[in-house]
């Protein structure tokens, strides 16, 4: 029963570490724009926002070390510069995002104060989680995380039982590739090598007398757990924007969209709801990208706690900097960096967790390379360049979906294991 219950309150802490402002603003505005679609939308979305991410679990089960052991056959230090990036990345744009999209759904609606002040307190309240981190998947995953769900499925399953099932026209002209590049916009698959680092100190800290494979088996269960979770979350808040095509202009945003969602299924008191469910949603994402962040750096300082009280302040007061800006400048800035990171991401979790005998250092150097090289076009697409590089996308398949990086990654896989193979 004790195990049970530590695999849920792991699950949920793991859910609620997922799930912020990107999982709560885009499947609803994905569906809306889908019509008919929406379920092919789902399926690559679903792709990118669940399973890679949960993937990224089941392999921190497996290694149980930090997140520069996710690159570290590569090469040491092309771990390190990996590890570094991902985190800048995490505490500038992810985490204030948190803060921009609390500003903008739960605190603008019911007052009328300026978003430094939002910022302020929320990364005040983030900071304060963050030096109690021993406590962190304890109130996450027992106290917080309930009330996202059950608000939720309040907003879905009204949805689910009030509207016909009637579909308007798909806005998209590859409903599939459009929900994975709108996955990346969750950060998950980076999320999943970040916050997965912080389950496994807060289960070594709860747990120090578990062998390794009882903590392995207690990851994979709540990894599990909580990507069911975020699926059906994803799929129900997709459909329901699908269900919604007649009700809203075709030009709203994703945060009006989701207060009206609210508004439609909750009633008056559905910004209410939807204010508190914000709010919960995107601090706990927060609090565990600057403690992922401050937990690299105080291990890369030999275990300074004073590294990562700097750590913690520094990405506080980066959230409060950043999370100044709107919500759509946030995501629009976040594009090429996602463009650039996410694919190497995607490839490093992939290989960490396929059969050891398939993943030598040898394949995880040639396919990050490979990667790399094929991830260029689509990030210099993103960045403006887009009719200089159009004669060059025409040779690399799936480079018109900005997926140019798949298939040659795949062939260098298959290529250096039959190789490898072959000397051996």
């Amino acid at each position: 029963m004790h195990r049970t219950k530590e695999t849920f309150v792991t699950a949920f802490a793991l859910f609620s570490l997922f799930f912020g402002a990107g999982n709560l603003i885009l499947p609803p505005l994905l569906g809306f724009k889908s019509g008919g679609l929406w379920w092919l939308v789902t399926l690559g979305f679903c792709i990118s926002a669940v399973l890679i991410p949960i993937f990224g679990i089941l392999a921190h089960a497996r290694l149980q070390g930090t997140m520069l052991d996710f690159a570290n056959k590569v090469s040491p230090t092309f771990s390190i510069v990996y590890c570094y990036i991902v985190y800048a990345i995490s505490i500038s744009l992810p985490s204030p995002r948190t803060a921009s999209v609390t500003h903008e759904i739960g605190i603008q609606p019911f007052f009328d104060s300026p978003s430094i002040l939002t910022s302020l307190i929320y990364f005040a309240l983030v900071f304060i989680f963050v030096i109690n981190r021993s406590k962190i998947l304890d109130i996450i995953g027992k106290l917080l995380t309930p009330a996202i769900i059950l608000i939720l499925f309040a907003i879905i399953g009204i949805t689910l039982v009030w509207y016909d099932f009637q579909f308007g026209e798909t806005d998209f002209t590859s409903p599939f590739t459009n929900g994975i590049l709108e996955g990346y916009q969750t950060f998950d698959a980076i999320g999943a090598v970040v916050v997965g680092g912080v389950i496994i100190i807060s289960i070594n800290i709860k747990n120090k007398k578990a062998s390794f494979q009882e903590k392995k088996q207690l990851i994979r269960r709540a990894g599990w757990l909580a990507g069911l979770g975020l699926f059906l979350i994803y799929a129900g808040l997709i459909l329901t924007g699908a269900l919604m095509s007649d009700e809203f202009n075709s030009e709203i945003s994703r945060t009006a969209l989701l207060s009206g969602l609210s508004t439609k299924t909750l009633g008056n008191a559905g910004n209410l709801f939807l204010s508190i469910l914000v709010s919960l949603a995107c601090f706990t994402t927060a609090v565990g990208i600057v403690t992922g962040t401050a937990d690299f750096i105080k291990h890369r300082f030999g275990g300074s706690q004073k590294a990562y009280w700097i750590t913690a302040i520094i990405g506080c007061v980066l959230g409060v900097a950043m999370g100044q800006f709107d919500v759509h400048y946030i995501i629009a800035v976040a594009v090429p960096a996602l463009m650039f990171i996410y694919p190497i991401t995607i490839v490093l979790i992939l290989l960490n967790v396929v059969p050891e005998r398939f993943a030598s250092e040898k394949v995880f150097r040639w396919v990050i390379i490979a990667t790399i090289l094929f991830s260029v076009p689509d990030f210099l697409g993103s960045v403006g360049f887009g009719e200089s590089i159009t004669g060059l996308q025409t040779y690399i398949p799936l480079s018109k979906f900005s997926l140019g990086w798949v298939l040659p990654a795949g062939v260098v896989f298959g290529i250096t294991n039959i190789i490898g193979k072959e000397v051996r």
